[in-house]
């Protein structure tokens, strides 16, 4: 565990990831790579085992995931040459990436929006953690992957990401006062914002001119390379949906992708998170990833607003889905500065500019 560092509250930016590297507050057991890192985000890697497990699991305050493996798993696999992950199985993988982190500094995970869009529920655990996802200040120990394919099996080996961690310093959330005076000098949404613990999204079912609306995951798809992009036909694993008089029934226990109706702008100083709604709005999940990067749809950024890809669960009874329904929030995050590079300048980003978007892995047809 690292003593505190002196710098200013916010997320930190790709430069200051790059110092924690050089500090040694993130190591690795094989050298970083420079598509790893991303404006307010690092990239993280699987490593060379997973392990099938029974069941989904919190370690728990004292315990480590060691511990716990001795407990639950049920067999190893080697990644080294890739392995199939079945669907509806749970997996733990150690990540190559591990943590020292300053006792000011804390962190928090998120699948990529790759991830999300093949509905392959990704969570970082951490010895003694009491939360997926997040990472207290001065946490020191390993990070691992549990990994749950929902939707389709896919085809994993070492070094591939499916997760990534951003790091923050003291609070750095705006609240709605603040999220609605950064709207009035640099708007946030093409239209009239709705603010309310965060900037209020809704989903879009009006028709493209195909007449689809979104996608529906088929349920017995084949198998998902994710080294392979632009590979796969959609008509292969995916379902058009249209819409119907302005609605769309979700069917449950089956995974939409839709979109969201506003475009929105996350300016080069701010970074945002995808929140969900309460469920009092309805049996139905929205989104798995949900980090937003600097710069995203941001015309400094070569954007002229970007849709929220909206990778939607119904739960236990069929529910009607509305054109213009809010079903999510972003919360928007202080930079503690300036990324030296933002999205979609630079960097590969998959999704600057996006409407209805499948996951990199299928060919636009």
């Amino acid at each position: 565990m690292s003593e505190p560092t002196e710098g200013r509250a916010g997320v930190l930016p790709i430069q200051a990831i790059e110092k924690l590297v050089a500090d040694g507050a993130i190591s690795a057991t094989e050298p970083f790579k420079t598509g790893q890192f991303q404006p307010a985000s690092l990239d993280l890697r699987l490593g060379a085992k997973a392990y099938r497990v029974r069941a989904s699991f919190l370690t728990g305050k004292g315990a480590t995931v060691a511990n716990r493996l001795d407990r639950f798993a049920m067999h190893e696999m080697d990644l080294s040459g890739g392995a199939v992950l079945e669907k509806g199985c749970v997996y733990l993988v150690p990540l190559l990436e591990c943590l020292s982190l300053p006792t000011d500094l804390q962190a928090v995970a998120n699948a990529k929006s790759s991830t999300g869009r093949l509905d392959l529920l990704t969570r970082t655990i951490t010895d003694g953690g009491s939360e997926f996802d997040r990472i207290p200040p001065g946490y020191s120990g390993p990070l691992y992957a549990e990994i749950c394919p929902r939707s389709f099996s896919v085809l994993v080996r070492k070094g591939m990401t499916l997760n990534q961690i951003r790091f923050r310093r003291g609070q750095a959330t705006l609240d709605d006062a603040a999220l609605g005076a950064l709207h009035a000098t640099t708007p946030l949404v093409d239209g009239p914002p709705h603010i309310d613990g965060g900037l209020g999204f809704s989903v879009d079912l009006h028709p493209r001119a195909d007449g689809v609306v979104g996608y529906r995951a088929k349920p017995h798809a084949g198998v998902i390379d994710l080294d392979r992009i632009a590979s796969y036909a959609v008509r292969d694993f995916w379902d058009p949906v249209a819409g119907e008089d302005g609605g769309l029934i979700l069917d449950p226990g089956a995974f939409y992708i839709l979109v969201s109706r506003e475009a929105v702008h996350i300016p080069s100083d701010y970074a945002a998170e995808m929140a969900p709604y309460m469920a009092l709005v309805g049996e139905f999940r929205v989104h798995y990833a949900g980090f937003f990067d600097p710069g995203f749809g941001a015309a400094e950024a070569g954007g002229a607003g970007a849709r929220g890809v909206l990778e939607v669960r119904c739960h236990e009874a069929p529910f009607l889905l509305e054109h213009g329904q809010r079903v999510g929030r972003l919360v928007y995050e202080r930079m503690a500065e300036r990324p030296a590079r933002l999205y979609g300048t630079g960097i590969a980003s998959n999704y600057q500019g996006q409407r209805l978007k499948l996951s990199k892995h299928f060919r636009n047809e």
